[in-house]
């Protein structure tokens, strides 16, 4: 460190608060110091700042099914945000949601290991349990579709369900039939309430939902085959992509053309869906960005500096070519 300091010209103070992510560095400073930083590949020794600092330098995160998409990618952008703090992660995953189970996860996550926990499981019943432990650290967790909160992040997802149906019904579609994802998810409600809150809104009849045991591809294609079978269907707003994805397919195999018979629409923009046949119009997500601010949150909470309610991250609508106008008979 005292060799970066000399090199950026800066106080050995300076390149501690640049390396902790401070933000009380001016921009032109920040730059010194890391340019230096990269020249001379200074690498923070943990145990040392952990000693220093009487802590343990460790984020501790707890999932539940990481195959879904938002999870898994929230990961991703937890890991990248914590290293750049000098932080590594402790994983661990939950094989249930009983309370037990709970608790042991987070137990063994707890005040002695880490120094703040990160929980990705977005289900009604974990949260519930988790909000009744006491956990000793500060905690931060993923709950999807749920109002602005200084202790939990969301993706405005009932704003990005309602930008799908507008979608549809300003192409001229009469309604928009639902493929709803598997209960006790917060994401399947969120996106369920945009949906039957546009239709509302736009003076039209929300049809029977189809439901959903998981959130897998497979399911989508056999809702689609009912979807198939079901010839007053001219428009579809698809929980997440995957479902989509099975809904195409399984319109193809009976014949049906998308768009020009059935337009479809998705949610999340997983990286494939510009390369399904045809590429699929759908609603972005940040999933990554759900995790550098829940790192930069919990940072905060350690520091005793965090009051403020956390910003909905803003979803986008992504037109590609799975959506027309309707069909004049």
């Amino acid at each position: 460190m005292i060799d970066v300091a000399k090199l950026a010209g800066v106080s050995q103070q300076t390149v501690s608060r640049v390396v902790n992510g401070a933000q009380n560095v001016a921009p032109e400073i920040r730059e010194r110091v890391e340019r230096a930083i990269e020249q001379l590949r200074y690498r923070r020794n943990p145990a040392a700042a952990a000693l220093a600092s009487n802590r343990t330098m460790t984020i501790g995160v707890v999932s539940f099914e990481l195959a879904v998409l938002g999870p898994s990618v929230a990961l991703y952008g937890i890991s990248e945000e914590a290293r750049r703090h000098g932080y590594s992660t402790r994983l661990v995953t939950l094989g249930s949601l009983d309370r037990h189970a709970i608790r042991a996860a987070l137990e063994s996550v707890g005040p002695d290991a880490v120094d703040g926990i990160i929980v990705l499981a977005p289900l009604y019943e974990a949260i519930s349990v988790i909000q009744s432990l006491d956990i000793g650290v500060p905690m931060v967790t993923f709950e999807q579709g749920t109002p602005a909160s200084p202790t939990s992040i969301s993706i405005d997802e009932v704003r990005g369900a309602r930008e799908a149906v507008r979608h549809l019904l300003e192409l001229g579609h009469e309604t928009v039939w639902h493929v709803q994802g598997p209960e006790g998810w917060m994401a399947t409600t969120a996106r369920a309430r945009g949906w039957a809150e546009e239709l509302s809104a736009q003076g039209r009849v929300a049809p029977p939902a189809f439901t959903t045991a998981d959130w897998s591809a497979a399911e989508g294609h056999r809702v689609g085959r009912m979807i198939a079978e079901t010839p007053e269907v001219t428009a579809v707003f698809a929980a997440n992509d995957p479902f989509a994805l099975g809904v195409v397919k399984a319109l193809d195999e009976a014949g049906i053309d998308v768009p020009g018979s059935v337009s479809v629409v998705g949610f999340d923009n997983v990286k494939e869906s510009a390369f399904y046949r045809p590429a699929l119009t759908t609603v972005t997500l940040d999933f990554e960005q759900i995790g550098h601010t829940a790192v930069s949150r919990i940072l905060a909470m350690i520091k005793g500096a965090a009051d403020e309610v956390i910003p909905l991250i803003q979803p986008e609508l992504v037109v590609r070519q799975t959506t027309a106008p309707m069909r004049q008979p």
